[in-house]
C-alpha cells in the first residue's frame, strides 16, 4: 500500500478557514520530542537541537528570525502556511523560560528570544506563578495565565479572532490539551534521527481520551510531516 503525499496548499483549500487549535512539534523515529538531562545550556537536552536542523535553513523560518535568505520547496511552503494563520499562540513554562518556581529565582524570566522574539502574535504562558504580561517588540506580549489550559485557551481564542492558535509547546501542554479534547490538529515532524532518551510526547498520556485520524503525509529527504486530525 502506497501513502499519498498532498500538498499543503491542496489540503489548506479543502479545510477551509475554520480557526482552529493546532500543535506541532518534531520527533525522533525513537519517538522523543527532546533529549536527555536538558539544562538552561540545552534545554532541549543532550542532541535535542538535531530535531529542528530541517527547520533552520528554510527561507521562511529566518524570515521570522529576522535573517536573509534560505531554502525554499514543500517544507517551506508547509512552515510558512503554518505560520500564516495564526492569531496566538499557547506555551507551557518550560517552553518559555526552562524554568520552575518563582519568577524572581527563574534566570531566564525574559524567555530565551530576546527583545524581539520571532511569534509576532500574542503568547499565552501556561504557569503556577503570576507576573504582570511582558511586553515585546514586534507584536509579541507575553501573558501569564495560572487558571489551567481552558482559560489560556479561553484568553487565546479572544485575541486570535478568526484565526488559529497554536500550541507551541512543550510535550506537557500539548499532551494536556489533546487529552482535554480541545487540540483539533496535531503535526509530527518525524526526523531520521535517534536520541536514545529524553522526553516522549505520548509518555503518561490517558490512551483512553485520545483518537486520531491521519490526514496528511508529506516526505521530504530530511523530515516526514505526519498530520493527524483530533477526533473529539
Amino acid at each position: 500500500m502506497t501513502t499519498a503525499v498532498i500538498s499543503p496548499t491542496a489540503v489548506s483549500e479543502q479545510e477551509g478557514t475554520m480557526a482552529k487549535l493546532t500543535f506541532e512539534i518534531s520527533m525522533s523515529l525513537d519517538g522523543f520530542v527532546a533529549g536527555p538531562n536538558p539544562s538552561l545550556d540545552q534545554p532541549l537536552g543532550e542532541g535535542g537541537e538535531r530535531l529542528h536542523e530541517w527547520i533552520y535553513g528554510l527561507a521562511s523560518w529566518r524570515r521570522r528570525h529576522g535573517l536573509e535568505g534560505g531554502e525554499t520547496g514543500p517544507d517551506d511552503e508547509l512552515v510558512e502556511a503554518s505560520f500564516a494563520n495564526v492569531g496566538a499562540i499557547v506555551m507551557g513554562r518550560r517552553m518559555f523560560s526552562g524554568g520552575e518556581g518563582p519568577w524572581a529565582d527563574d534566570p531566564r524570566n525574559e524567555g530565551w528570544w530576546g527583545d524581539d522574539p520571532p511569534f509576532r502574535s500574542p503568547v499565552f504562558v501556561l504557569t503556577h506563578h503570576a507576573r504582570e504580561p511582558l511586553e515585546k517588540e514586534g507584536g509579541t506580549t507575553f501573558t501569564f495565565v495560572t487558571a489551567g489550559v481552558e482559560a489560556a485557551l479561553e484568553q487565546a481564542r479572544a485575541a486570535a479572532g478568526d484565526k488559529d492558535v497554536s500550541v507551541a509547546g512543550g510535550a506537557s501542554a500539548g499532551r494536556q490539551y489533546l487529552e482535554a479534547e480541545l487540540l483539533d490538529e496535531l503535526m509530527i515532524h518525524l526526523v531520521p534521527v535517534l536520541l536514545g532518551g529524553g522526553v516522549r510526547l505520548f509518555d503518561g498520556i490517558d490512551a483512553a481520551r485520545v483518537a486520531l485520524e491521519q490526514s496528511r503525509v508529506i516526505e521530504s529527504p530530511g523530515v516526514t510531516h505526519l498530520d493527524y486530525r483530533a477526533v473529539k
